[in-house]
């Protein structure tokens, strides 16, 4: 009985001790999977990891909208071809039934062909034809740029989904994308803002060395340097798209300033394939460019709104100190003729 009731118990303990183990075990991994999760959500949250981020989700959403709309059907292409080929021989059915010099006849009849396909053809314009195959429309810098300007809200409606699921999946894409587009708007703004900031500082004091005796006064950074900046960027997009495009300045510059300012009337688009100097090279460094733009945009914003937030306090305290004056001067001045009233009486 000794013996047995030795072997239980040291089966019960060894049973107690390997559950503890597997329970301790278990609370390691779970410690160490929420470990592993909160350190990935803070390197997503950091500068590096907002624009991986950023442009991960770009690279996917190109890579779905090229697949989905190439499936579709091209028929407003082809329906555009049979009214150009209908139109044509229409046109030739006139000048051979015209044949006797009849000027005005000819005149009449070919009018009345070539305003009859121009109707079918603004129909087909109003349902997104734009004179080019889903094969040259959808390409991948094409499909790049169409998901930038979807996160970023600057829509320039050169392309756009045809298909349901295209529509589907833009909706679905800018409803998730936009507070990703705001979350690298505040994070590497600020990061951008933070390093602009310490290479001001730096370039001031080495330029005007200050006294040590003297507390170190702060340095603020202007609106004047952001504005700078920011011409600096629109001047340099200004040369690039005008020399590739062919664009004269002003349209150059129009358009860096309304796609930075998320306006995108789309009237003027780089690399537009329905011009002979389209490229597909200017759509991706038109993505890089607005991509760039928005966190230079983004790093003025924080330095002018810190700016301005230094103003207003200093704005305020200046009022506080003038109210405090205001009421000391009221104070001594009835101070003043109570003493003298008192005086008087005397």
């Amino acid at each position: 009985m000794d013996r047995r009731s030795y072997y239980r118990s040291s089966v019960r303990s060894r049973a107690s001790s390997n559950s503890r183990y597997s329970l301790s075990s278990d609370v390691d991994t779970k410690t160490k999977i929420k470990d592993c999760c909160r350190k990935t959500v803070a390197f997503m949250c950091s500068q590096v990891g907002v624009i991986g981020l950023i442009v991960g989700y770009t690279l996917i959403g190109a890579v779905c909208f090229m697949k989905i709309e190439l499936k579709g059907k091209d028929t407003n292409y082809y329906k555009a071809q049979a009214l150009k080929n209908e139109c044509s021989q229409k046109l030739w059915l006139v000048a051979s039934f015209h044949n006797v010099f009849n000027k005005t006849a000819f005149i009449y009849d070919s009018n009345k062909v070539l305003e009859e396909y121009q109707k079918h053809l603004v129909v087909l314009i109003k349902h997104n034809y734009n004179g080019r195959k889903l094969k040259s429309l959808w390409t991948f810098p094409a499909a790049l740029m169409f998901s930038l300007s979807a996160m970023t809200m600057i829509g320039y409606g050169d392309i756009a989904p045809r298909t349901v699921w295209g529509k589907v999946c833009t909706v679905v894409y800018a409803v998730f994308g936009i507070p990703l587009y705001v979350l690298y708007f505040l994070n590497v703004g600020k990061g951008l803002a933070g390093i602009f900031k310490w290479v001001y500082v730096w370039f001031v004091k080495c330029s005007s060395p200050q006294d040590e005796s003297y507390p170190p006064k702060r340095i603020l950074v202007p609106s004047t340097a952001c504005l700078w900046v920011i011409s600096g960027y629109i001047m340099f997009g200004t040369i690039m798209f005008a020399q590739w495009e062919k664009w004269s300045f002003l349209d150059s510059s129009y358009f860096c300033i309304t796609s930075l300012c998320k306006l995108g009337f789309g009237d003027l688009v780089p690399g537009n394939l329905s011009t002979k100097t389209g490229s597909q090279l200017r759509l991706v460094m038109n993505y890089f460019y607005m991509f760039f733009g928005q966190g230079l945009v983004a790093m003025c914003y924080h330095l002018m709104s810190e700016e301005v937030k230094i103003k207003v306090k200093e704005l305020s305290e200046d009022f506080h100190q003038c109210l405090k004056d205001t009421q000391n001067k009221i104070n001594s001045c009835f101070k003043r003729k109570k003493k003298v009233e008192m005086m008087y009486y005397k």
